[in-house]
């Protein structure tokens, strides 16, 4: 008779426990995880292609900035010792403008890409290796208005080993 009445009493402990029980409904809320995964992997590659197309953009002009500036320098070289044609002065000047312009033209999209890395999530965790190529392109920049146009090409140097740093990190 004990162990029946101890039978009944944790039978109705265990009913009354399961009544007790708060019931929770369960929402079962899709995420598109694999959608994400998709927006975030075409916003790296778009990422990664930009950085490329920035490396080839200052790879060829760092080429001809090297040949350019030897013109430079030796049209000043001329033109000092008075030995340049009449039109040299303006050739020389017409030359460094179009250097300088150029140098803000590439300045411009190292620009937007840095702004790029900073705004979308995907791109944000390589920030670290992109971000102060907009500063020093102007820097080249000031240089070569300075007239220090092998410096200038030696900064953007720097600039391209920070995009093909970033590029690496990059899957």
């Amino acid at each position: 008779m004990k162990s029946a009445t101890i039978l009944a009493f944790v039978l109705c402990l265990a009913f009354s426990a399961n009544a007790q029980r708060r019931k929770t409904t369960s929402k079962k809320t899709t995420r598109p995880a694999a959608a994400t995964r998709t927006v975030n992997a075409v916003e790296i590659k778009s990422g990664a292609d930009k950085v490329s197309t920035q490396i080839k953009n200052l790879s060829k002009f760092i080429y001809n900035l090297g040949g350019v500036s030897r013109v430079i320098e030796d049209l000043d070289r001329e033109i000092a010792a008075r030995k340049a044609s009449p039109n040299a002065p303006e050739l020389n000047a017409k030359i460094k403008r179009d250097v300088i312009t150029s140098i803000k033209n590439l300045r411009a999209g190292l620009v937007a890409l840095e702004i790029e890395f900073r705004t979308k999530p995907a791109l944000r965790n390589y920030l670290f290796q992109i971000q102060g190529i907009s500063d020093m392109s102007g820097i080249a920049e000031d240089q070569a208005t300075a007239g220090r146009l092998s410096e200038s090409g030696k900064t953007l140097l720097l600039v391209v080993e920070k995009l093909s740093d970033t590029l690496v990190a990059m899957p």
